[in-house]
């Protein structure tokens, strides 16, 4: 039998943090190992209990979600962090992102996509609400109206400034769609071995040193 994806619930409000346990108590691969209300509690309880994916709220006491999955990635990076909040604005989304945060869902989620936002995250894939992925669109389309506005040839050489290859390039695309490496190779009709050294050139060029952190600069930088 495959092991239970192990979950950690930070959360403050005391209904939605039942409702978040009923909802991963229906799926039979997932199991909730522990539930705080408070930021610090939440990065103490994480390192403590090793947990495959934290579910955290960003409006939290002590210390809010977003420092709170810094010091958390800063220490154990294979701890993946799902964001579940209500807030839709530009800074929240990439704050999270660039604090290490795996995914990023709101609370008006159904349960089957949280189900399936907290499967995916614990696979390594991204996750994207799709209530807030037209905020993002609307970031990558104005920051490439701006870069059309300086010329198309600026425009072209402004998307490949980190130096991608045109390959690189299709599979970062496929990253920030929450395609596995796996499913990359699939898609792509090569090894996953050749996969795994794409993504590896394409953290290294980026600057970053996980997935999450490649997804955020792809969409602030307008390069998918």
């Amino acid at each position: 039998m495959t092991d239970k994806i192990k979950v950690l619930i930070v959360e403050d409000h005391d209904m939605a943090r039942l409702g978040l346990s009923v909802i991963l108590s229906n799926n039979e691969r997932i199991e909730t190992i522990g539930m705080c209300s408070d930021g610090q509690e939440g990065v103490d309880e994480a390192l403590k209990l090793l947990p495959d994916v934290v579910i955290m709220d960003i409006g939290l006491p002590t210390i809010d979600g977003i420092e709170a999955t810094r010091k958390i990635k800063s220490v154990n990076q294979n701890i993946k962090v799902l964001m579940y909040t209500s807030r839709e604005g530009d800074d929240d989304i990439f704050d999270s992102f660039k604090a290490g945060a795996d995914g990023y869902i709101t609370k008006g989620a159904t349960a089957e996509q949280t189900v399936s936002a907290v499967i995916a995250v614990s696979e390594g894939a991204g996750w994207l609400d799709p209530a807030i992925a037209k905020v993002v669109l609307t970031n990558i389309r104005r920051g490439t109206e701006q870069t059309e506005k300086r010329g198309e040839i600026n425009y072209k050489l402004g998307k490949n400034l980190y130096g991608l290859t045109e390959r690189e390039m299709e599979v970062l695309a496929l990253i920030v769609d929450g395609l596995t490496n796996p499913q990359i190779a699939e898609k792509l009709v090569i090894t996953i071995s050749t996969t795994k050294t794409h993504v590896h050139s394409i953290l290294q060029k980026l600057y970053v040193n996980t997935r999450a952190k490649a997804i955020s600069t792809a969409m602030k930088e307008g390069l998918v």
